[in-house]
């Protein structure tokens, strides 16, 4: 018995151990180790993406069933693996230039990055709060990593504060689901929501439960702290920020909500609706007046968890594959844009106003080649991938009978759209007016910027095999 739960949980195992021999590396070690650290640590975060990707198809579960291992987490697993990777590889110049390349980075990004894989495969209340506090712990510390700048402080700070109420939403609404349901495993709540009408007090919980997983993916009106934090943070943390727990917070919400509360659809439906719409459209209207490239991929991450809220409230394997797909595809949007925005420099000075980009493309044309095809894609402009990833949601909305959402959907995406084709209009067709954004780009960010880009326009053809992957998960957690 417990050799197969420590199969089930090896990948977690790994890295809390790669966490503590890196700890030990950086902290005995005579030589400075934040370099060999991080390289170090982005292999053996690609090796466990490749692990877990490769395991065998199958429901495995261990302690007493409150922690699976299902095509859902795999997927989910694979997506947050491999973005911590990406994003923890672009950090590495940006550390150095500013003397932040220390080795406590690696090993904060690793737990949290175990703390997101505990989430996706929790299946009991307690150890989803493990989970999440484990990656929030984590977080708080590298949004104020760079403690010689206020802002940094300001947005660790904040978020730290928000977040700390936020927990307590979450760990109010599971005592009072706990109460009401008699037990805190999400096979139990299942039982009872599909006993009969569920009781006003377990309502209640399942609100608390959602208000706090709705801080936790910048859903409106829970996202005061995104573009604060997103603006104040180092910018290798602002783009771990908008990948990896975006994707274990949304893989968590849609666990909690499908799994615990699948025979409770109509309860929670209409919550996932409200906070569909409001993000879709604060996201984008609010988005519309930046000029900082940070803040307003602040707002794009909430306009953009709007649209992957849109296909989980469907409710249905569609919704939740759709999910999935709008997921992987937001990952790799995201990890080719903030390849850009690190090399946005004047001087060996970071910048980060959209309008110092004017006339971009006579200066380094394949670069704005790029950003635009990523751009596009983040507007939904078809036939590009971003465009495919809305269609998916928007079809499982209107599969379900939510037309009217769907509609809601399209207005905000067109709404949306403003302020990504602003950002090309400048690079292509705008005056520069001061000295041009230069720099040399390293081989790595060229990779993470151009493949991404590159997967915008190759991936219309079959989307690399995402969609079948992505049914395969999704029928695990939605019969």
């Amino acid at each position: 018995m417990l050799e197969g739960t420590l199969n089930v949980v090896a990948p977690e195992i790994v890295l809390a151990l790669w966490s503590m021999v890196a700890l030990m590396w950086g902290a005995y070690s005579k030589r400075e180790t934040g370099g060999p650290v991080l390289w170090a640590t982005v292999v053996v975060l690609t090796l466990v993406g490749l692990w877990i990707g490769f395991q065998p198809e199958g429901t495995r579960t261990a302690f007493d069933g409150s922690f699976v291992s299902d095509g859902f987490a795999r997927f989910s697993k694979v997506m947050i693996l491999f973005g911590a990777a990406a994003t923890l590889a672009l950090a590495r110049d940006y550390l150095v230039r500013h003397a932040l390349l220390k080795f406590e980075y690696s090993v904060l990004t690793v737990l949290s990055v175990v703390g997101m894989m505990t989430m996706v495969s929790a299946r009991d209340l307690i150890v989803l709060y493990v989970g999440l506090e484990l990656q929030s712990l984590a977080l708080y510390v590298v949004a104020s990593f760079r403690r010689d700048s206020v802002r940094s402080t300001e947005a660790g700070l904040k978020y730290f504060v928000l977040g700390s109420l936020s927990s307590g939403l979450l760990l109010y609404g599971a005592s009072l689901t706990y109460g009401f349901a008699g037990t805190t495993t999400f096979t139990g709540i299942a039982a009872t929501t599909a006993a009969g009408p569920i009781s006003l007090g377990l309502v209640f919980g399942l609100v608390f439960l959602a208000a706090g997983l709705a801080f936790k993916v910048s859903a409106v009106p829970f996202h005061m702290w995104t573009p604060d934090v997103y603006e104040g943070s180092p910018t290798p943390v602002t783009a771990f920020f908008a990948t990896a727990p975006k994707v274990a917070a949304a893989a968590m919400f849609a666990r909690l909500l499908l799994d615990a509360f699948g025979g409770a659809v109509a309860s929670w439906q209409q919550i996932l609706i409200l906070l569909s719409v409001l993000s879709m459209f604060v996201g984008s209207i609010a988005g519309i007046g930046q000029r900082d490239f940070k803040r307003l991929m602040a707002y794009s991450s909430i306009a953009h968890m709007g649209f992957a809220l849109l296909g989980l409230a469907a409710g249905t394997t569609q919704g939740a594959q759709s999910l999935l797909i709008y997921l992987a595809i937001y990952v790799t949007m995201n990890v080719g844009t903030f390849a850009f925005i690190l090399n946005m420099e004047r001087d060996g000075k970071p910048i980060v106003d959209i309008y110092s980009l004017s006339g971009y493309a006579s200066i380094q044309p394949a670069r704005a080649l790029a950003i635009s095809l990523l751009l596009f894609s983040l507007a939904g402009v078809p036939p590009l991938v971003g465009f495919l990833g809305k269609f998916y949601v928007l079809k499982a909305a209107i599969d379900a009978g939510l037309i009217w959402l769907a509609l809601a959907g399209v207005i905000a995406s067109v709404i949306g759209a403003f302020y990504y084709l602003r950002i090309v209009y400048l690079i292509y067709f705008g005056e520069a007016t001061a000295e041009p954004l230069g720099g040399r780009m390293s081989v790595v960010h060229w990779v993470l910027l151009g493949i991404p880009a590159l997967a915008m326009v190759v991936g219309v053809v079959n989307l690399f095999g995402v969609e079948a992957l992505a049914a395969s998960a999704a029928a695990t957690l939605v019969p």
